[in-house]
C-alpha cells in the first residue's frame, strides 16, 4: 500500500505543481495582453491627435489656396472687364465716324441726284433736237437726190453702181499699196529676227566641218614596203580588199599607196590596218585577218564614245547605247560632202537654240535633231530608206513617239506633228543649206537654175528673169505697158507660189519683180 500511496502523492504534487505553473502563465499572459492593449490604446490616441492636426493644416492650406485662386480670378476678370469696355468704346467710335460718312455721302448722292435729273432734261432736249435735224436732213437729202437725178440725167442706182465701181478701184488700188506697205514691213521684220536667230545659232553653235573624198592616202617609210603590201603574186593586196572592201591602188606614187572606197568607215578600217602591219612587219594574209578584225573592234568602240561625246556635248544622258554606237558611225558618213554627225550636231544646236527662243519643249526638239539621220548609218546595209530605218530602229529601242514623229517629219514627208518638228526640218535646212556646208553636183544645180528661170518666163508680162546668188534670188523684169505697179505685187506672190510647188531647194528663193517706166524722145 505504501508505494502506492507514494506514487499518488507524487501525482498530486504533479498536478499540483503543474495548475500552478499553469495559473502562473495565465496571469502573466492577462498582464502582458493588458499591457499590449494599453500601448495599442496609446498609439491609436496619438495617431487620432496627429490625424487631428495634419487635417486643421491641411484645411487652412486649402483655405488659403482657395482664397489666393479667388484673387486672381477676381483680377482677371476686372482686367477682362477692363478689355471689353476699351473695346465697346473702340467701337463706339467707329461707328460715330461711320454714322457721320453716311450722312456725308449721302448729301453728296443728294447733290447727285440733282446734277443727274438735270442732265437728263439737257439730253432730253438734246435728243428732240437731233430728231428734228435728222428729219430736215433726210428732206434735204431727197430733195438734192432728186435734183441730181434730174441734172445727171441718171437714176438712183445707176449712179450708185457707178459709185460702186470707182470705189472698188480706189479701194484696190489701197489695199495693193497697203499690201505692199505691209509685205515689206514683214518681209523687212522677218528677215532681222531671222537673221538674228540664224546668225545667234551659228555663232553659239561653231561646228567644225571636214568635206570627205572618196580616197584615203596611207604614207609609206620607203618603196620597199609597196612589193610586200602586193606579197607573192598579189595575193596580200587581195586579202586586203577582201577583208576592207576597199581597192588599194599601188602605182608609181612615192611613198604612198591609196585607197579608193565609196565608205569611209571601210577606208579607215584600211589605213589603220595597214598603217598596223608596216609598224609590226609581219604581213602576210592570215595577219592582215587577225589585223582588220582587231581594227573593227577597236574603231566599233572608238564610234560608240565618238556618239556618247556627241551627245554628251548636247545634254542628253540617257540614250540607248546602240543609239550612240549608230551615231558615232555617222563620223564615217558623209551626204553631199558633208559629215553627217557634225551635221547632226550642228542641227541640234541650232534646233535646240531656237526652241528655247521661242518657248517650246527644247529637250524634244535637241533629241529629235540629233537623231534625225540616225537611218544612215545602216541604210548602206539594209533594205529602205534612211527615214524609215530610223524611225523603225528608234522605236525598237525606247525613243517616244513625239521624238519619233519630230524626226520623221525633217523632210516633210509627212504633215508637221508638232512646232517642235517644224524647228527641226528648219534646223537641217539651215545646217544643209548655209555658205560651206554641202558640195552640189554641178549637173542638178544648173538644172534647178534653169527650171526656175522657165518657170519665171512662163507668165504673162515677163520680159526677162534672171536666177542670182546660187539660186537663192530670181530677179524678174516685166513689161511695164502690160503689167502695173498693184499686178506686179501679185505677181511676185503668183510666182513664188509656183516655185514652192514644183521646185526642191534648201531655205528659200527670194522672187522680186520690177517694173519701170521708161519715155524716150529725140530732139530734132
Amino acid at each position: 500500500m505504501l508505494p502506492f500511496v507514494e506514487y499518488l502523492i507524487d501525482v498530486l504534487v504533479t498536478v499540483v505543481t503543474a495548475g500552478a505553473v499553469f495559473a502562473v502563465w495565465i496571469a502573466n499572459r492577462k498582464r502582458i495582453a493588458a499591457e499590449t492593449v494599453g500601448r495599442a490604446e496609446e498609439q491609436a490616441r496619438r495617431i487620432v491627435k496627429d490625424a487631428e492636426r495634419d487635417g486643421e493644416n491641411r484645411r487652412k492650406e486649402a483655405i488659403l489656396d482657395a482664397k489666393e485662386k479667388a484673387h486672381d480670378l477676381l483680377a482677371e476678370a476686372d482686367q477682362q472687364a477692363r478689355q471689353d469696355r476699351q473695346q465697346a468704346h473702340a467701337l463706339e467710335q467707329t461707328l460715330l465716324r461711320r454714322e457721320t460718312d453716311v450722312t456725308t455721302r449721302q448729301v453728296s448722292v443728294e447733290r447727285l441726284e440733282k446734277d443727274l435729273h438735270g442732265r437728263e432734261q439737257t439730253v432730253a432736249a438734246r435728243e428732240r433736237a437731233a430728231e428734228q435735224a435728222s428729219a430736215k436732213y433726210h428732206q434735204l437729202v431727197a430733195a438734192q437726190q432728186h435734183e441730181l437725178e434730174r441734172v445727171a440725167s441718171l437714176t438712183s442706182d445707176e449712179a450708185k453702181e457707178l459709185l460702186i465701181k470707182q470705189i472698188e478701184n480706189d479701194a484696190r488700188h489701197d489695199s495693193a499699196n497697203l499690201l505692199k506697205r505691209l509685205d515689206t514691213e514683214a518681209r523687212e521684220m522677218a528677215a532681222s529676227r531671222a537673221k538674228q536667230y540664224i546668225t545667234e545659232a551659228i555663232q553659239r553653235s561653231a561646228a567644225e566641218h571636214a568635206i570627205e573624198t572618196t580616197v584615203s592616202v596611207v604614207d609609206l617609210p620607203s618603196d620597199d614596203l609597196k612589193g610586200r603590201i602586193i606579197g607573192r603574186e598579189g595575193r596580200n593586196i587581195r586579202a586586203l580588199e577582201l577583208a576592207t572592201g576597199v581597192d588599194l591602188i599601188v602605182d608609181d606614187t612615192p611613198g604612198a599607196i591609196i585607197l579608193s572606197g565609196f565608205d569611209p568607215y571601210r577606208r579607215e578600217v584600211a589605213k589603220k590596218a595597214i598603217e598596223r602591219l608596216i609598224a609590226d612587219g609581219r604581213i602576210h594574209p592570215a595577219r592582215i585577218e587577225e589585223v582588220v578584225q582587231k581594227v573593227k573592234d577597236e574603231i566599233d568602240d572608238e564610234v560608240r564614245k565618238e556618239g556618247a561625246a556627241a551627245a554628251f556635248e548636247l545634254g542628253l544622258h540617257d540614250l540607248d547605247p546602240e543609239i550612240l554606237r549608230l551615231m558615232g558611225r555617222l563620223r564615217y558618213r558623209t551626204s553631199y560632202g558633208q559629215n553627217v554627225l557634225s551635221h547632226s550636231s550642228e542641227v541640234a544646236r541650232l534646233a535646240g537654240i531656237m526652241a528655247k527662243e521661242v518657248g517650246l519643249d527644247a529637250h524634244v526638239t535637241v533629241r529629235a535633231a540629233f537623231l534625225h539621220d540616225i537611218g544612215k548609218a545602216i541604210d548602206r546595209e539594209m533594205q529602205g530608206t534612211h527615214l524609215e530605218l530610223g524611225i523603225d530602229f528608234l522605236r525598237k529601242h525606247g525613243e517616244s513617239d513625239q521624238v519619233v514623229m519630230a524626226m520623221a517629219a525633217h523632210h516633210m514627208d509627212i504633215d508637221w506633228p508638232s512646232l517642235e518638228a517644224m524647228l527641226v526640218q528648219a534646223a537641217d535646212a539651215i545646217s544643209a543649206a548655209r555658205p560651206g556646208a554641202r558640195r552640189d553636183i554641178l549637173e542638178s544645180y544648173v538644172k534647178r537654175l534653169e527650171k526656175l528661170e522657165g518657170i519665171a518666163d512662163s507668165f504673162k508680162g515677163v520680159s526677162k528673169s534672171f536666177a542670182l546668188q546660187a539660186g537663192r534670188e530670181i530677179r524678174i523684169m516685166v513689161e511695164s505697158a502690160k503689167i502695173s505697179d498693184e499686178e506686179a505685187i501679185w505677181l511676185s506672190k503668183d510666182i513664188a507660189r509656183r516655185i514652192e510647188n514644183e521646185l526642191e531647194y534648201p531655205g528659200q528663193i527670194k522672187v522680186t519683180v520690177i517694173r519701170e517706166t521708161r519715155a524716150v524722145d529725140y530732139a530734132k
